[in-house]
């Protein structure tokens, strides 16, 4: 009989759950247990809603866990030692691991990481590429420690991001790429085959920080590059947004940088129907927008129901 690798998966997002899919599928791989965090109040009416991860478990009916802390609840971390798994394996979990729980299972604990460790750790790292400006990213397979995202690298594959890149679409391509990473890590230690762990750079680290809200407002005076950064890069959330004269927020959901280069009005006015904002050094065409209390639309569709008016400046 073929033996199976014992795994313990833990993750709670959307990211988490092709590769939980691909885990459970695969015949080299047992599911012993799935890790994810608590039910969370969600909708109009608050009601607890179990994460995506816990959902999945639930379908194959695999045993789920949900404790709020492994640091401050030694039985949790006796618990989990005691499944006694080959391998522990985390994407986007959302719970710091110490030492005891990743050292637990007999080949450790396997990150799925969205970045070409080491250059974003962090818990934001498929954003803050877009924000930045970075041509590619990828998929990193890690081996974990205790320092962030600083662990032996086991397996790195990367992803174009283009100019059109958001962050949802990349998201997904990651999320689909990590699944058939991780599976062929752990097919490889099935078979006995070496892992070839690589060790991290940490001169080449850059910190990738959990996303805020008010990063979404902005700043007109900002090069329509930046501008055009910021808002792919924070497709669909936090959103990025702006105010009218009148104070209303305005989310700017798309666009494009204009081929108008140069404008005599002042930065964040709206100077055509077409949707074009002056900023620092042109202007950025906004292709989709959502004023305040009303659907998203076009910057067109938005004049003809007054919504806007030409010659409106936007701000902060």
């Amino acid at each position: 009989m073929t033996y199976k690798l014992k795994t313990i998966f833990m993750g709670t997002p959307d990211f988490s759950v092709l590769a939980l899919e691909k885990i459970i599928k695969n015949p080299l791989l047992d599911v012993v247990a799935v890790y994810t965090q608590p039910p969370r109040p969600a909708g109009r009416g608050q009601h607890l809603k179990m994460s995506p991860v816990h959902m999945l478990a639930d379908t194959h009916h695999i045993p789920v866990y949900t404790p709020k802390s492994f640091k401050k609840d030694a039985d949790a971390v006796e618990f989990f030692r005691n499944l006694k798994a080959d391998i522990g394996v985390v994407a986007a979990y959302g719970l710091i691991l110490p030492k005891t729980v990743l050292d637990a299972p007999q080949y450790g604990c396997l990150n799925i990481h969205a970045s070409l460790l080491p250059r974003w750790r962090g818990a934001a790292p498929i954003q803050r590429a877009i924000e930045a400006g970075d041509t590619e990213t990828g998929i990193t397979i890690m081996q974990m420690e205790q320092g962030l995202d600083t662990g032996p690298m086991l397996l790195k594959k990367s992803i174009s991001i283009t100019k059109t890149t958001i962050a949802q679409s990349l998201h997904d391509d990651l999320s689909q790429l990590g699944a058939e990473m991780i599976e062929q890590v752990l097919e490889n230690l099935v078979k006995g085959k070496s892992l070839s762990p690589e060790i991290q750079d940490d001169t080449l680290s850059c910190y990738a920080p959990m996303l805020r809200k008010e990063e979404g407002l902005i700043d007109w005076t900002k090069s329509c590059a930046s501008i055009d950064l910021q808002i792919r890069a924070f497709s669909p959330w936090p959103g990025c947004y702006t105010f009218g004269m009148d104070g209303q927020r305005i989310k700017i959901l798309s666009g494009e940088i204009s081929s108008i280069t140069q404008s005599k009005e002042t930065h964040g006015t709206l100077i055509s129907a077409d949707g074009d904002i002056v900023c620092g050094d042109g202007a950025y065409r906004v292709s989709l927008l959502q004023p305040e209390n009303s659907k998203a639309m076009n910057v067109r569709s938005a004049l003809n129901g007054k919504k806007l008016s030409l010659g409106q400046k936007w701000g902060g």
